[in-house]
């Protein structure tokens, strides 16, 4: 019987695995060697690889996502852990300004092997500065890879491609996939013990069907599975593409799903205006043979309004199961 760990398990292996077969690889954040980080996924690395590998951080994002940047063109391998991707715009100077365009500024020359992890969404009522995931914040900037599992196969082979990658990548990890028992949900799946490398870049059919196509990415993936399930009896057959990566974006395998159902949902735990789900319509509008074929479109996605702190205002604003069914059954 195949091995089952949690996601924050799985993100804790690739770490290891990383740290052992390359000695550049340091990682750093607030409080990941005494307190496992904020939500387990450095847990005990402190013990097995020491303090000069794994460093707390003062708590100041622009001080060590700086020191990130520096000590890369130094020639070590930096893996930050920022504890919510809300507090990464602390830094956002050294992200985009530093960290996106130095090796194109230095004409090649400049090596910036560095991985920003974070934390993101909602679900839990921690309000308008600590649930937002800013998915196309970071991919609207050239030079960031931008990568989003949504379960532990994916994040442990995705995580190891991000840190052999030798490119700046933001890897955002959705709370409610963790697993550890003070969230919600969770997500455990079968992950070897080897390593092993997920491509960046390269989307998956996790639910095939052929009336419709759900896009979505993390958590919404769950919805989506969740929405696809609850139609399945009315005999409505919804396909599930989870990008995986939102930089780079496999356009080709949205293109293929929405030429083969007609229809598409996107379903985005981010805003609605300037975001993901208005930029696969695009992708899909803008190519004749998709466009031919594109009968309906629509998105699952936040207003333009802060994240509530209030549980029914935030059930209200976030993607829910139920919302995504209610689009659907428009197409039934």
């Amino acid at each position: 019987m195949a091995r089952e760990l949690y996601l924050y398990e799985a993100l804790n292996e690739a770490l290891a695995q990383r740290l052992t077969e390359d000695d550049r690889t340091i990682l750093l954040g607030e409080d990941i060697g005494r307190m496992g980080g904020a939500f387990w996924v450095t847990k005990g690395l402190q013990e097995r690889f020491g303090v000069e590998r794994v460093r707390d951080t003062p708590i100041s994002e622009s001080a060590f996502l700086g020191m990130a940047v520096g000590i890369a063109l130094g020639g070590l391998h930096p893996i930050v852990e920022v504890q919510l991707a809300d507090v990464a715009l602390v830094a956002l100077d050294a992200i985009v300004n530093e960290l996106a365009k130095l090796r194109y500024m230095s004409g090649g020359q400049a090596n910036l092997p560095v991985v920003i992890r974070a934390p993101v969404g909602g679900y839990y009522g921690d309000a308008a500065q600590h649930s937002q995931t800013l998915y196309a914040t970071f991919s609207h900037f050239p030079g960031l890879a931008v990568v989003v599992p949504s379960d532990p196969f994916d994040a442990k082979g995705l995580l190891l491609s991000a840190a052999r990658g030798g490119r700046p990548v933001v890897f955002l990890e959705h709370k409610q996939l963790y697993g550890v028992p003070f969230m919600q949900y969770g997500t455990k799946g079968a992950v070897p013990e080897e390593p092993y490398t997920v491509p960046l870049g390269a989307a998956k059919v996790v639910r095939p069907g052929s009336s419709a196509t759900i896009v979505s990415v993390g958590y919404g993936v769950h919805l989506a599975l969740e929405a696809a399930q609850e139609l399945s009896d009315s005999g409505f057959d919804v396909e599930v593409v989870d990008l995986r990566c939102l930089k780079p974006l496999d356009v080709a395998a949205v293109r293929r799903s929405a030429e083969k159902t007609g229809r598409v949902l996107v379903v985005d735990e981010d805003y609605s205006s300037y975001g993901l789900s208005g930029e696969i319509a695009a992708l899909l509008l803008e190519h004749e043979p998709t466009r031919a074929r594109l009968r309906s479109f629509a998105r699952v996605a936040i207003p333009d309004v802060p994240i509530p702190f209030s549980e029914p205002l935030e059930e209200a604003v976030l993607p829910s199961t139920a919302r995504v069914v209610e689009v659907l059954r428009r197409w039934t």
